[in-house]
């Protein structure tokens, strides 16, 4: 890829992101029931930015448990101290991993993810209530651009929760 794609690359994910994420913040207005904003959330993130999968982990008997998500079948619990999303919620902190076979620990739901970004989800008391993993099936796929873009959306969350 030349220096002018990824530059390409960049601006349209960011360009994407601003698009979205008013379309999202609409979407979930009104709405009090939780996993249905969170599934609405998954899809239009994944329609408007084709991530291989996109979906949310939520904290639950002392384990990350699947919640609304799109895309290919998923791992359904995951350990605190586990994978890219055990990392994130240990953390307190987003996550960019652009080769997950690189990463140590990685947990391989779908052997045709790549790379991988996971954010963690505040609630009002700053504990994380949630991650929010995206998985690409392109090595070296997410920046900061992803990052901060993908923290809009965390925002929205926040205050849903």
């Amino acid at each position: 890829m030349t220096e002018n794609m990824v530059v390409s690359q960049t601006s349209d994910r960011k360009k994407n992101y601003d698009e979205v994420t008013p379309q999202i913040a609409a979407l979930v207005e009104g709405e009090t029931d939780l996993i249905a904003n969170l599934a609405n959330i998954t899809a239009a993130l994944k329609e408007a930015l084709g991530f291989f999968w996109v979906g949310f982990y939520i904290v639950k008997e002392n384990q990350l448990v699947l919640s609304a998500f799109q895309g290919s079948i998923a791992c359904t619990r995951i350990d605190f101290d586990k994978g890219v999303c055990g990392h994130c919620y240990t953390t307190r902190q987003t996550v960019i991993v652009q080769d997950v076979e690189k990463f140590p620990g990685h947990i391989a739901c779908s052997s045709a993810s790549k790379s991988e970004i996971v954010l963690p989800v505040f609630n009002k008391n700053g504990e994380v209530a949630m991650v929010l993993d995206v998985d690409s099936d392109t090595l070296n796929d997410f920046s900061e651009t992803d990052a901060d873009g993908l923290q809009m959306i965390v925002k929205i969350v926040e205050r849903l929760i």
